[in-house]
């Protein structure tokens, strides 16, 4: 990977699109209580939390474009942090951050997903395929897998931040879960991520199962790709515009002026498979893959996972 495309920062290997100041001020910042952090190493399913958190704050009605998801829900390491005090409470923001650097709390919250690395790999390959800020356009799989094993793509190594974050999964403030558990479930993930952030959040959706099938219905596959497509459709829209989200849905278009179109480089909704790294692995591959797995987890049982 280039050193025109990425830069360290404060030991975060991170794209050089992402703001030098923006990024600081996340490092810096000192979380509120009932602050939520939807975490993950990229490619590994805070889109799909984002949603599934948007439609429990929002009773399950469908934003207009992923766009609005993504004012509700900020990308900390792209947008900053939250200055409006104001805001609807609980706060929730998301970030690929690493346990050492993220801004951490007792007081706060902390979703974490992880998901198995042959899959994260193959994702994360077609995510800066389709972004030009990553400069991959023409270049290869077996390019970028070994990018990947070195840990030099956009935040860093896989491992680094699985078994940063691993260690931590027993907090009582903190919810790990995986992407092969929300693929398979993702009912049950939904209640869990509804009584994590709060009790009434999941005592109303057993309350209301129409309302619980609504927002299952809403964080489907298909339905986050229409999502995705509307967004496209939608970056040359302005956050100060009149908005067509529906009355009663918790916004936050006043906390980041300007455009709404932030520099999205990358399609965030693919294939959303588990299995799909069989159809780029070579036999080298998967062996290489084997030992870097058995290297980087010798003391942990993570790969239980």
């Amino acid at each position: 990977m280039s050193s025109e495309v990425y830069r360290d920062i404060e030991g975060l290997y991170i794209r050089r699109e992402f703001q030098e100041k923006t990024l600081r001020s996340v490092l810096s910042y000192e979380p509120r209580e009932g602050d939520i952090f939807i975490v993950s190493y990229p490619k590994c399913g805070t889109t799909w939390v984002q949603n599934i958190t948007y439609n429990i704050f929002n009773a399950g009605v469908r934003p207009p474009s992923m766009l609005d998801v993504f004012r509700s829900v900020p990308f900390l390491e792209r947008r900053g942090i939250p200055d409006d005090k104001d805001l609807p409470k609980p706060v929730a923001m998301k970030t690929h951050l690493p346990f050492s650097k993220q801004p951490y709390s007792e007081g706060a919250k902390y979703i974490y997903i992880s998901r198995n690395p042959y899959d994260c790999c193959v994702s994360f390959y077609h995510y800066v395929k389709t972004g030009p800020a990553h400069q991959f356009e023409d270049r290869t799989f077996d390019e970028f897998f070994e990018s990947f094993v070195r840990g030099k793509v956009t935040f860093g190594d896989y491992f680094d931040h699985l078994l940063s974050w691993y260690a931590h999964r027993s907090d009582p403030n903190v919810l790990f879960m995986t992407y092969e558990n929300l693929k398979k479930d993702t009912e049950s993930c939904v209640l869990k991520v509804a009584d994590f952030i709060g009790e009434e959040y999941g005592r109303k959706l057993r309350d209301q199962p129409e309302l619980l099938e609504r927002i299952v219905s809403n964080v489907s596959l298909d339905a986050m790709k229409g999502l995705e497509e509307a967004k496209k459709k939608d970056t040359g829209r302005r956050v100060a515009e009149p908005s067509t989200t529906p009355v009663g849905v918790r916004t936050k278009t006043a906390l980041f002026g300007g455009p709404a179109a932030e520099p999205f480089s990358g399609d965030l909704v693919r294939k959303g498979v588990v299995g799909d790294w069989k159809n780029h692995f070579s036999p080298v591959q998967i062996e290489r893959m084997k030992e870097w797995i058995a290297l980087k987890t010798k003391r942990s049982d993570v790969m239980c996972l």
